[in-house]
């Protein structure tokens, strides 16, 4: 479990759980991995391999039908998928504590302007509705992540060169000569 790895906060009547996007494993609710959640009493929240379950939560508060974090994912185009997949890459890695891509690392990775990848970021706040202020970028990411739209990609090792995957062999006229 990671020192900043989610955060409970009350609001009215309403008790939701916030995974602050800074662990490798993420928060989860009942088995599901989420963003943020209301929480209902006997929810399980998962923090990597700690787990708690939520108790004195009085029912009749809560609508077990609400959940902050939206349902659907927006309609994108494969330019965003693409935007949102550079932005996840460095969350998505096994190093911890970092931050998703800068807007600069991301023109790098897509090989096109800052500005279009600005202008792709201010869309897609907007199709997420991810509000101004500190941290976009991360809750943006957060979010991607927790709808299952960008997922960790497998390492694939490095091919050897067909030469370096056997012993060196004598060539044929070494062998020849000898």
């Amino acid at each position: 479990m990671s020192r900043l790895h989610a955060e409970f906060v009350r609001r009215g009547p309403y008790l939701y759980v916030v995974d602050l996007g800074l662990s490798r494993n993420g928060t989860r609710v009942n088995g599901r991995p989420i963003a943020r959640r209301v929480l209902d009493d006997g929810d399980v929240v998962s923090f990597g391999a700690a787990r708690g379950r939520i108790g004195g939560v009085p029912r009749e508060d809560f609508t077990p039908e609400v959940e902050l974090r939206r349902a659907a994912a927006p309609e994108l185009t494969r330019r965003e998928v693409d935007v949102l997949t550079s932005l996840c890459r460095p969350a998505l890695s096994d190093e911890a504590f970092v931050a998703p891509a800068t807007a600069r690392e991301i023109a790098d990775d897509l090989v096109v302007t800052e500005a279009a990848v600005k202008q792709h970021l201010l869309r897609l706040y907007q199709k997420f509705r991810i509000p101004e202020g500190t941290n976009r970028r991360t809750r943006l990411a957060n979010e991607v992540v927790a709808l299952g739209l960008v997922r960790p990609t497998p390492v694939v090792p490095p091919q050897r060169a067909a030469g370096a995957a056997t012993a060196e062999q004598p060539s044929a006229a070494g062998r020849r000569a000898s």
